[in-house]
């Protein structure tokens, strides 16, 4: 059903970890990225209230990200990460969820378009983490009408930087995209395909606590480090000192993203004059600033590669590298880009601060244009599938199944004879037992025709909606009689943490089995070289020689292995092999006349 003609501009939000960013189509179509008070095309998402003996001003943006280090208790910032906060105002405690605070940067947002558009705006796409859930989805839409904004659409950050790419492509141009988005606080990848203004998301993988502000923590953990070295002092409880240097950390970050060496910075009044009547200034290279984050960048590059796998497409097969959020201006992201895609060189034809709010302006426009716009699908995050026999899962859907989808499996019988019911029991995860993995919900199915087990045959139908509803249905294949079960917002039930750990321990199970069956293989082949052995003894030269050394050395090693086995019952896979070709050697030493005859 198309949507319903949306009158006014949309504007396109970005509401960043770090820094927010809003957009709005022009008259001729053309995106506008607008500028705030500050004549800054970037805004950050903070927010800060002072201290009642100042009035208890609200502050938002580069105000409240100026005042962090003389007002460390009242300053909020990485939004996206917050739980909840207990800030004083006009002397009394107040909490703020992470709606309320969010809805302040979006209010500034708002502020701003308004400011440069000189009319009021209502309506909005704003853009969230690919690995956001259906209810941190809805908490967005949630902080949007609070801030006075009618959210119309909330579509994912690398989908987003996709559009902002591919609106400039030739529309009859089929193309393959990995967009790489590392921000402040998130980082997503995304595999898409783009065929005739259809964006199609293969595959999507992430980790929603990566990003800028990690790479600042890691200088700042140096530096409170070094500071302990060096001047004996210890700074890790000073919240002043803590958030001037946090400003610094992040300046210089930047500052290496252009040059090979800053000095971090901080004044003596800050630190408390760490020697007296100076002030603290050090240098810091890049090289040392990328091996303090370099398995941070390790960690983004598994994700890429586990993202690819995913989405079945070989890195050969990436027509485009497309860089979004600021973290991707540090070099060495691009360098280990370029080097894992055999020296294919990453887009620089979008802004990559940018990139995302543009994209969501581009929808926006679409929205509220009679003409025909793109067309975004999306992605299952985790399998879903019922339990079976011995509290298994079995997968109904992958996961990363692109949605809206419908599968029918009639692979599935009774397990008693003459059952005539049974219950569904729906569970969303990657692991093999429904005990590791998420329950939905289940329904009791009747009406299964009594028949000796196995010969019974029930039909389990999925439904995934455009609207991430799932509906479960079953029959028995022999009647029309069936029961359903219909799940809303399904992907809500899991927090993006539990997503990412449960792909994750999915993930390192599958290398455990891997690891534990290279072990038992490996005690195999030393059983079945003991047992070999020993049955070709007799018949060998060995014993042709009868020579007692050579026999009784043999003899000797085959019954030790035996015993040594019997009491190794969980020895490492590098002890069995080790064991084994000690075994082999004896054997062939024994069989080597020249050895034996050695004066």
């Amino acid at each position: 059903m198309a949507d319903k003609k949306i009158t006014g501009e949309v504007i396109g939000i970005d509401l960043g970890t770090t820094f927010s960013c809003v957009a709005v189509a022009g008259k001729d179509r053309t995106i506008e990225i607008i500028a705030n008070d500050q004549g800054n095309r970037t805004t950050p998402s903070w927010v800060a209230f002072s201290p009642a003996s100042a009035g208890s001003e609200r502050l938002i943006g580069e105000a409240a990200k100026n005042q962090a280090t003389l007002n460390p208790r009242g300053t909020i910032f990485d939004v996206k990460r917050l739980i909840g906060k207990k800030l004083e105002v006009n002397g009394e405690l107040k909490t703020f969820t992470p709606e309320e605070i969010s809805a302040m940067v979006l209010g500034k947002m708002k502020e701003t378009a308004e400011s440069f558009l000189g009319k009021e705006v209502t309506n909005a796409v704003v853009t969230v983490p690919a690995y956001f859930n259906d209810s941190q989805r809805q908490a967005t839409k949630d902080a949007g009408t609070i801030s006075g904004l009618n959210v119309l659409r909330i579509i994912n950050e690398p989908t987003a930087g996709a559009l902002a790419y591919g609106v400039k492509l030739d529309s009859k141009r089929k193309v393959n995209i990995l967009v790489y988005d590392l921000g402040g606080g998130t980082f997503d990848v995304s595999v898409l395909n783009i065929d005739n203004c259809v964006f199609q998301v293969l595959a999507t993988g992430g980790n929603t606590h990566l990003g800028g502000g990690d790479f600042d923590q890691r200088v700042m953990d140096y530096f409170v480090d070094l500071i302990k070295r060096k001047y004996k002092k210890d700074i890790s409880e000073d919240r002043k000192a803590l958030g001037k240097l946090r400003r610094e950390c992040e300046r210089v970050k930047r500052v290496l993203s252009s040059q090979t060496q800053a000095r971090v910075e901080i004044d003596s009044l800050t630190i408390d004059s760490l020697v007296e009547g100076m002030d603290f200034t050090e240098p810091l290279t890049r090289a040392r600033f990328e091996d303090l984050n370099s398995d941070l960048f390790e960690k983004t590059l598994e994700v890429v590669k586990r993202t690819l796998a995913d989405a079945k497409v070989r890195k050969e097969q990436i027509d485009e590298i497309v860089l979004v959020g600021g973290s991707t201006r540090i070099p060495r992201v691009r360098e280990m880009l370029k080097k894992a895609f055999d020296g294919k060189e990453p887009s620089k034809g979008i802004n990559a601060d940018e990139a995302v709010a543009y994209g969501a302006a581009v929808q926006g426009a679409m929205l509220s244009s009679d003409q025909d716009g793109v067309i975004l699908s999306d992605v299952t995050p985790l399998s879903l599938g019922i339990g079976i026999k011995g509290d298994l899962m079995s997968v109904v859907i992958p996961r990363n199944t692109v949605i809206p989808t419908e599968f029918t499996s009639d692979q599935y019988f009774t397990v008693y004879d003459h059952q005539t019911a049974a219950n569904i029991n729906v569970y969303q995860g990657e692991r093999a037992l429904t005990k590791d993995c998420f329950f939905l919900g289940c329904f009791e199915l009747t009406g299964i025709p009594p028949a000796p087990r196995g010969e019974s045959r029930i039909e389990v139908t999925f439904q995934v909606d455009a609207d991430g509803i799932l509906k479960v249905t079953a029959k028995p294949k022999a009647t029309r009689k069936s029961r359903s079960l219909t799940i809303s917002s399904y992907k809500g039930n899991l927090s993006s943490r539990e997503i990412e750990r449960m792909v994750r321990e999915a993930r390192e199970m599958a290398e455990h089995d891997k690891r534990e069956k290279e072990r038992i293989d490996e005690r195999n082949r030393l059983e079945q070289k003991i047992y070999d052995l020993n049955k070709s003894l007799e018949k060998s030269k060995i014993y042709d020689s009868s020579d007692e050394e050579r026999i009784d050395e043999v003899k000797d090693a085959l019954r030790d292995a035996s015993e040594w086995l019997d009491e190794n019952e969980d020895a490492c896979m590098e002890d069995y092999e080790d064991k084994r070709l000690e075994l082999e050697s004896i054997w062939d030493r024994a069989n080597d006349d020249d050895y034996y005859h050695l004066d």
